[in-house]
């Protein structure tokens, strides 16, 4: 299918995703329910800080943190890994296969059209960190939300292109979704969800500027928060795109050459 057709059917595949997101709310409120770690997290760590700070952080840098790593977390999240396992195991993938546009597009439009619900969690929460912990909540300045915004939609396909490598694994073994256990066990660790990537020891923290994790939610949550400089933002700003890059071409390479074993057994 030609990239003008896609774009023309782009806009009705929104639709779409919309409408299934509205239809399954219930799913989606769970979903929700289940990523409120940064709420425990704030718990605790603003607890650690009552007496003393952490670092940099005091006990409202910690609320203003993990509100923000709570709304990131809601706009950055995908399910691509699950839905391309159950759909290969099952052979549904073949009715895909079959429609005019690369099923890779519609897994990101189903992806996608549950953005107006999350809004509807993730607005109160900000206007929340703004009214109760002031202007720090948010970019200050221009630049800061144009980078922000960078951020947040490299942090989404960063996200959603990793499930999409993970998921199209399911074509070369029986399923894929332990691989998808790890990579979050790490990314709960290493990506500044549960505790801000500053706080680790500098050794950690170098190899942890160099690894995809931090670039799908600490760096939009850092940039949310006013915390780098022009040059600093705008070096990690460039790492995170070379990783969507990187993990782009990995990920269509693995799915071209799982299509091709797909439809040779049979698929």
């Amino acid at each position: 299918m030609s990239a003008r057709s896609t774009l023309r059917a782009l806009p009705t595949l929104l639709r779409v995703g919309v409408a299934e997101a509205v239809a399954y709310r219930a799913e989606m409120f769970v979903w929700v329910l289940s990523t409120t770690m940064p709420f425990i997290s704030m718990a605790l760590w603003t607890a650690v800080a009552r007496y003393q700070p952490v670092g940099r952080y005091g006990s409202q840098d910690f609320v203003r943190y993990f509100l923000a790593a709570f709304v990131v977390r809601q706009m950055t999240g995908a399910w691509a890994a699950w839905q391309i396992n159950y759909e290969v195991r099952q052979g549904t993938l073949a009715m895909r296969l079959l429609r005019p546009i690369s099923p890779l597009w519609s897994y990101a439009a189903e992806n996608l059209g549950s953005f107006p619900m999350r809004l509807l969690i993730v607005v109160p929460v900000a206007v929340f960190s703004v009214v109760q912990l002031g202007a720090d909540s948010v970019p200050r300045e221009g630049w800061r939300w144009v980078f922000f915004f960078l951020a947040l939609f490299g942090g989404w396909l960063l996200t959603f292109l990793c499930n999409v490598a993970i998921g199209t694994l399911s074509l070369f073994m029986e399923s894929s979704l332990k691989l998808m256990d790890v990579w979050i066990a790490l990314f709960f660790v290493c990506s500044g969800y549960l505790y801000p990537v500053e706080l680790f020891p500098p050794a950690l923290r170098w190899l942890l500027d160099w690894l995809p994790f931090r670039y799908q939610i600490g760096l939009p949550v850092e940039l949310m928060t006013n915390q780098h400089g022009l040059g600093e933002a705008l070096g990690l700003l460039v790492r995170q795109w070379l990783w969507v890059g990187l993990v782009l071409t990995v990920s269509l390479g693995l799915w071209k050459r799982g299509l091709k074993r797909f439809a040779a057994f049979g698929g």
